[in-house]
């Protein structure tokens, strides 16, 4: 029988949407990447009695561990260590050597010797009170978290700060805790590997995973997930040992059928190849209907300043002909969403910036502006690159304004990274 885990995300900002839960998914990753199955997330408010429903679900739900995050701060409203004690049937213990730790903590991020002001002092006090016979892991922020060893009735119970930095900076103690250990001692170690691709339909997936049942021997013993993410297909394969063999046939058959549309099996991101192929190069950006979102993908890493110099957002026709030099005459004949502009545009900032590469878009992301001609979702590339014919490109997105502008946003990241990988290795002198 697996080991089988459920997570509560606590917290009313989250409940209600103003907060989107970066937590659940988290925790579940590592939960499965250690073998523990992840039976069920909920999420609930900050209100005793919505998170002792939770917790009892759980229980009647026959799982072995249960991590709770939020709710873990000095305010009246962060619960959740008590609730969680009352339901253990356990009383608070007052931890000194806990409350010198958090003091120690605030007064450090302060800058002062002490003492604290009244109302940290209570906050303090009231964070560091632990279930008895539970132990407490110590907080990276003011928050610690409790492990709760599993007992007779009642799986262990790890509880976690809600703040997701927090939360992953104290998850390399929370699992070294006797109750978390005891839970995962005896699983099996899994591996987990990745396969991205693009432009890769689930029917097509579908398909070869069909034929993979059919033909891959122990292909049971393989555990596989699918996500699609703006135009990418995710597949995430989980298995122990006896899957080893199996999963590398199933690469075989998924590299066979897909060679053109995969482009990662090691898990790397379209981001990091890119980033990688970019080396020894520079980049710009010329950009109308995305708006800077290509510019800010690619300089969201550290170190990007090493390949990207920079943007400009074309959104009018006056900043398309006036910064990056589109003729007024071209946009009046073809229109501004035209593979002739977006040429245009491509060109004028890798001028303008002066980088060996750039890349323009040019679109109608909606929801007006289409027409039968050019329906809104149309968008138009363009890739210029110093001493090679400029590449333009048309396609049609479905979906709403984000959607289509997410889209867009991927496609030029592999738009990018086909232009880039079929070029010469730049000259390192």
């Amino acid at each position: 029988m697996s080991t089988r885990a459920g997570i509560v995300v606590t917290g009313t900002e989250v409940l209600t949407g103003r907060i989107a839960d970066r937590n659940g998914p988290w925790v579940s990753e590592q939960l499965l990447g250690l073998g523990v199955d992840v039976a069920h997330i909920t999420v609930c408010g900050d209100r005793p009695d919505d998170l002792t429903a939770q917790l009892r679900f759980l229980v009647d739900e026959g799982v072995d561990l249960i991590v709770t995050t939020g709710g873990l701060g000095p305010t009246a409203d962060d619960l959740t260590v008590p609730t969680v004690a009352a339901f253990c049937g356990r009383e608070l213990r007052h931890d000194p050597d806990l409350e010198s730790h958090i003091t120690d903590i605030l007064l450090r991020w302060r800058g002062i010797d002490g003492p604290l002001p009244e109302a940290a002092a209570a906050g303090v006090r009231k964070q560091a009170y632990v279930p008895e016979d539970a132990r407490y892991i110590p907080p990276t922020g003011t928050a610690p978290g409790i492990a709760i060893a599993r007992t007779d009735g009642l799986p262990a119970i790890i509880v976690l700060p809600g703040p997701p930095r927090e939360l992953q900076a104290m998850w390399p103690a929370a699992v070294t805790t006797d109750a978390f250990a005891s839970v995962t001692a005896s699983l099996p170690v899994f591996s987990s590997e990745t396969i991205r691709a693009y432009r890769l339909s689930e029917a097509e997936l579908a398909e070869t995973l069909r034929l993979a049942e059919r033909d891959v021997a122990g292909f049971s013993a393989l555990e596989i997930t699918t996500c699609i993410r703006a135009g990418e297909i995710d597949m995430v394969t989980r298995f122990a040992d006896d899957g080893r063999s199996p999963y590398a046939e199933l690469l075989d058959l998924m590299t066979e059928r897909h060679d053109g549309q995969i482009f990662s099996t090691d898990g790397s991101t379209v981001d990091d190849l890119v980033a990688a192929a970019l080396t020894g190069r520079m980049i710009g950006t010329a950009e109308s209907c995305t708006g800077g979102k290509i510019a800010a993908r690619l300089t969201d890493r550290a170190g990007s300043s090493e390949y990207v110099a920079g943007g400009v957002v074309s959104y009018s026709n006056e900043v398309k002909t006036n910064v990056l030099g589109v003729p007024a005459a071209m946009i009046a004949e073809h229109g501004a969403v035209s593979e002739q502009v977006a040429e245009a545009m491509a060109d004028g900032a890798r001028r303008v910036l002066g980088t060996d590469i750039a890349v323009s878009t040019t679109g109608i992301a909606g929801p007006g502006g289409g027409s039968a001609e050019k329906p809104v979702g149309t968008v138009c590339f363009g890739v210029s690159v110093d001493g090679a014919p400029t590449r333009t490109l048309t396609i049609r997105f479905p979906g709403d304004r984000a959607i289509v502008r997410a889209l867009t946003v991927t496609a030029a990241m592999h738009l990018i990274l086909e232009t880039v990988g079929s070029l010469a290795s730049p000259d390192p002198s």
